[in-house]
């Protein structure tokens, strides 16, 4: 299994020397589990390049099975630490980026006061991305819209209000409360999120079209082009608190919302670490923003 480690080791951080390092082995020992699992696979998994370590074509297909056989032998190894009375483990979480700042900090905080030796592993996505790794277990849960789950166990944590982005030099920015249909025409940025957007969900209710110019798949470069005067932008309010950008942002009239849920395939086959977490992300949730 240590091969299949150092492996993944060497594909997430590129070089056989940092992933040596980061489990604490020597290059040579690396490179020999390397050399001894393409002998026994007789597949050449990796290939050397002058942007770094990569997978081969080979590797590339191979890979996502050797990834969940990692997870399922981690899975093991928790179950058999929660059979000894011990709560220790890893947990793999996907995430929006607002979640990322300004849940998972205290969230963290929290649960490691009660079990300081989990680890948490994040990996940031989107509402397409986020389902399809719980689905192939690169994740064990993830925070989504329930609108992308029907195939998945969901528990609603919060509904969070979307509001206008606008430049501070905006005809509108001295208003109180933005209609879709006043944007319609402004160069639209959009948050690219995947299978579900709330802010088009919103504009096919409403009848409107949106002018979309520009389709990012970053909060803060949505927000850093909207005060350089490129567009107007919908973002959830979670997102824009604490944020150093000289944008006006208003609510919607009516109101958009955007329903954030934690999504999971069995909750009785999760890792107990990640049991215990979404136990207490449901027990503080009214303590979220």
């Amino acid at each position: 299994m240590n091969r299949y480690i150092a492996l993944q080791k060497i594909v997430e951080l590129g070089s056989f020397t940092k992933a040596a390092d980061a489990l604490g082995y020597t290059q040579s020992s690396v490179s020999q589990m390397i050399s001894s699992l393409e002998s026994e696979l007789s597949i050449k998994l990796l290939k050397r390049s002058r942007y770094g370590i990569k997978l081969t074509i080979e590797g590339t297909e191979l890979y996502p099975f050797i990834e969940k056989t990692i997870y399922q032998y981690q899975s093991m190894l928790e179950k058999a630490n929660e059979i000894k009375g011990l709560e220790t483990g890893i947990i793999r979480v996907g995430t929006v980026s607002s979640i990322t700042c300004h849940w998972m900090p205290q969230l963290i905080k929290g649960f490691k006061e009660q079990y300081p030796n989990v680890q948490f592993m994040f990996h940031q996505g989107d509402y397409t991305l986020i389902p399809e790794w719980i689905r192939t277990g690169t994740i064990d849960f993830g925070f989504i819209t329930p609108h992308v789950s029907a195939d998945l166990t969901t528990k609603v944590i919060k509904e969070g209000e979307m509001l206008v982005v606008l430049p501070k030099s905006h005809p509108l920015a001295k208003q109180k409360r933005i209609k879709l249909s006043e944007i319609a025409d402004d160069s639209f940025i959009l948050l690219e999120e995947g299978q579900y957007s709330e802010p088009i969900s919103a504009f096919k209710e409403a009848g409107i079209t949106p002018n979309i110019k520009y389709t990012i798949h970053d909060d803060y470069a949505i927000m850093t082009m909207v005060e350089a005067g490129l567009g107007v932008s919908i973002l959830a309010e979670l997102m824009l608190r604490r944020t150093g950008f000289d944008n006006i942002c208003l609510p919607i009239n009516p109101p958009v919302y955007r329903t954030l849920a934690v999504a999971y395939k069995d909750k009785d086959s999760l890792p107990i670490a990640s049991k215990h977490f979404i136990d207490y992300l449901i027990a503080h949730k009214d303590e979220l923003p």
